[in-house]
């Protein structure tokens, strides 16, 4: 009889930790020997996106004890089947929590989440883990639109710069922008690098272009070059390889990149990377998984956490008195005195918007957009004045 309500009881209590979005093997954490870890990469090493990825993971395992032997790494997944079948094999050697990198990983994610209910699946860039009605599935990001604003901030004071040299004038203040995909992620990132460049020096326009590629060099570098030669005095990059740096530091141009530091790559031309810090979210998902506890279904920390920054100033090339400026922006940014979408300074065909309902959310309140505020994934996809946008 005993043995019977023990059962029941256990019963009960499994049946309750399944409403609260908890399982039975979560709820019960794993001994730190015990924890395996899986991450799929879209990269490798060679690629900045995926060595930013690597370098959280590293930090992680450093972090918590954990031995090489308990962290499995696969690179170069690509955004089809083969992100199902890495994320099962992760699965079948015991991994109690999985990565994805890669926007184009996160239906197949979803399908081995659906597999294996007592596996922890995290997606990095998407969008879909609230909606999935799956427990063990799970977006994050970072509010790297903070960092993309900082190093904007970079960019215009070096725009000002060449204008008080004399090297420009205030009308020839036209950015280049490298692109990825016209995605919200991309579009929010370009405005944010924008608004930055902007309220330095408040006569910049910019031109985007897009490779359709998250990461090739060589259409990197020429749509670079491309930019360049429309007359783009400053370029940045929303895309993964050296291929735009490369081409700056060719052409004497002036370069912001993304994820690390470009300076080794373009030494004279390279002002700064904006960056993300993965190391705090991974940090927070594998100990939830030791202790037992839920991880949010949408994960999003930036400067005030530590999760986002920009790389090094480049001293060779920056114009004087950046860091000084740059210190004063990010303190704004932390404290909150600072909203990147502050929609005083944007418009759309000439016109100030004080609202921008996307999927049933009012994104604009008390004067901003909230940009990632109502899930990890970037939402601005906001085409303002200032920017001309090239799909081709």
């Amino acid at each position: 009889m005993k043995k019977l309500l023990a059962l029941l009881m256990a019963g009960t209590m499994t049946a309750s930790l399944a409403v609260c979005g908890v399982s039975a093997e979560e709820a019960a954490g794993v001994a730190l020997e015990d924890v395996k870890v899986g991450v799929i990469y879209i990269g490798d090493e060679n690629e900045g996106y995926t060595a930013a990825h690597m370098a959280g993971i590293d930090e992680m395992a450093a972090s918590l004890g954990l031995d090489e032997s308990q962290v499995i790494e696969k690179t170069l997944i690509g955004e089809d089947e083969g992100c199902m079948d890495a994320a099962c094999d992760l699965a079948d050697q015991g991994c109690q929590i999985i990565f994805a990198n890669s926007f184009g990983h996160e239906t197949y994610m979803m399908e081995a989440a659906a597999e294996y209910p007592d596996v922890q699946f995290c997606h990095a860039t998407g969008y879909q883990a609230a909606s999935s009605g799956l427990a063990n599935m799970h977006n994050y990001f970072t509010s790297v639109y903070e960092s993309r604003y900082v190093s904007g901030v970079v960019a215009g004071m070096k725009v000002n710069e060449m204008i008080a040299d004399g090297k420009i004038t205030e009308d020839q203040a036209l950015l280049g922008y490298v692109g990825a995909y016209p995605y919200a992620e991309v579009i929010s990132g370009y405005t944010s690098f924008y608004l930055g460049a902007k309220s330095v020096c408040p006569s910049v326009t910019m031109e985007v272009k897009y490779t359709n590629s998250w990461a090739s060099f060589d259409l990197e570098k020429e749509c670079a070059e491309a930019l360049i030669a429309d007359g783009c005095v400053l370029i940045s990059q929303h895309a993964d390889t050296t291929g735009a740096p490369t081409a700056c530091e060719a052409a004497g141009v002036p370069v912001v990149g993304y994820n690390v530091s470009m300076i080794e790559t373009a030494p004279t031309q390279a002002l700064t990377s904006a960056s993300i810090n993965w190391g705090p979210y991974y940090t927070y998902a594998v100990q939830c998984v030791l202790d037992g506890q839920a991880i949010d279904t949408d994960w999003c920390q930036g400067y005030n956490e530590g999760a986002d920054k920009i790389t090094e100033l480049n001293e060779a090339a920056i114009a004087e008195g950046t860091a000084e400026k740059v210190a004063e922006v990010e303190a704004a940014i932390k404290d909150g005195s600072l909203k990147v979408f502050d929609t005083s300074t944007w418009t759309v065909n000439g016109e100030t918007l004080d609202t921008y309902e996307k999927n049933g959310v009012e994104y604009i309140s008390d004067g901003y957009f909230h940009e990632s505020e109502y899930g990890s994934a970037p939402a601005f996809d906001i085409q303002i004045d200032g920017i001309n946008s090239i799909v081709e």
